[in-house]
């Protein structure tokens, strides 16, 4: 049996899933966009869904804002400016909220930065992905260098702060050289954060279908760490498998994922992890996936795609999965006050998984070591094969 005695933090996360163009490695629900995107009427499916969802989260107060996709970028900022109002008249927010905005290099998007500050947005993520041409080519980015570091010079003159610049590695044809020059050029553009995360073919992509060839291994691993080293060196402290922050700037949002704390999904496609103190549970939710048939369904029921209330063991294996992640780990005690079960119903998957170095632990604190990072799949499976066995 579950028990709450608190509720963990509350994040919202808002989906909008046009893009320009599919890219050929994606596997988020996004959509090109072939005709004008209904901004207009999306916004208002958006704010009838997060009426929907209130009774959810009655009285508690959000600590971040994410508008992923997609592309939000692509969207005016005044129907962004009506969005962020709508929400601000139905939830009550944290002084400070970080609210981030995700953004390609396109220069369209660019012009709208200074614009997307003036309506509230303070944090911008910005898909860089490489700013090798040739590696974009074969990433089917829409985008070329130039654009790239036009982009975050672009953020910093409309007075963004704090800007993070995704970028991948492992890329098809990609060299440790090139990847090293990736994140040389990124520092140069003094950004606060830094997303650096390997290439992963996914299901339902046209590389899953296509595969390109790799890197091996062991190449891979190599780049992993000599960027790590390269990044250390410039300020940046790696918090998580692929996040980079200079001090303080540490992604709030994410880290709330990654603590498994709560959070609101409104939007095609977008989930939420909602604990309830009152019924002693977690339950899961997700939202209807297309867009124009989520569009005709938001103000109704039927705009959910599924509910799914987590087991005990599920729970467990679900914080674990996440937290894990942390390089500096986690307090023990956040297992209890976010899954809401004692740490005992784990103990044996930690124990393995201590046997195997894969973390060290103390009364205090649950970290993965160097090991256990590299090797994180295999960690987690141990946490896996236990969930099953309960």
């Amino acid at each position: 049996m579950f028990t709450f005695t608190s509720l963990p933090p509350l994040s919202l996360y808002v989906h909008l899933p046009w893009c320009v163009r599919k890219c050929p490695y994606c596997d988020f629900n996004s959509h090109a966009s072939r005709n004008p995107v209904p901004e207009a009427a999306y916004i208002d499916a958006l704010i009838a869904d997060l009426e929907q969802d209130l009774p959810l989260v009655w009285g508690r107060s959000i600590e971040s804002i994410f508008i992923g996709g997609g592309t939000p970028s692509l969207f005016a900022p005044q129907h962004i400016d009506r969005l962020l109002s709508e929400i601000r008249a139905r939830l009550p927010m944290h002084p400070g909220l970080e609210i981030t905005l995700e953004a390609n290099p396109g220069t369209v998007e660019q012009t709208k930065f200074q614009e997307f500050k003036a309506v509230g947005i303070n944090r911008l993520s910005i898909g860089i992905q490489s700013f090798d041409p040739g590696l974009l080519e074969k990433l089917g980015r829409i985008h070329g260098t130039e654009e790239a570091l036009t982009a975050a010079a672009m953020a910093t003159k409309a007075g963004f702060d704090n800007f993070n610049l995704d970028l991948m590695f492992g890329l098809p044809g990609q060299s440790i050289d090139l990847a090293i020059a990736d994140i040389e050029q990124a520092i140069t553009l003094a950004p606060t954060h830094i997303s650096h995360y390997q290439l992963t073919i996914e299901p339902n992509t046209l590389f899953h279908r296509q595969p390109p060839e790799l890197p091996d291994e062991d190449i891979i691993w190599e780049m992993q760490l000599q960027c790590q080293r390269l990044l250390s060196d410039h300020g940046y402290v790696h918090y998580e498998v692929s996040a980079y922050a200079r001090e303080e700037y540490q992604c709030i949002h994410n880290l709330n994922y990654w603590t498994f704390g709560d959070y609101l999904g409104i939007g095609a496609g977008a989930h939420s992890k909602i604990t309830d103190a009152r019924q002693q549970d977690i339950a899961r939710a997700w939202k209807i996936k297309h867009p124009a048939v989520y569009l005709e369904k938001a103000a109704t029921p039927q705009r959910i795609g599924g509910i799914n209330k987590l087991t005990q063991s599920e729970a467990g294996l679900e914080f674990m999965m996440n937290a894990l992640r942390l390089t500096n780990g986690f307090p023990a005690a956040l297992f209890f006050q976010h899954a809401g079960l004692p740490i005992t119903v784990i103990e044996e998957s930690l124990q393995q998984a201590e046997q195997k170095g894969f973390i060290e632990r103390d009364i205090k604190i649950i970290r993965p070591t160097e090991h256990g990072q590299r090797f994180l799949n295999e960690l987690l499976t141990l946490f896996v094969k236990n969930e099953h066995a309960a």
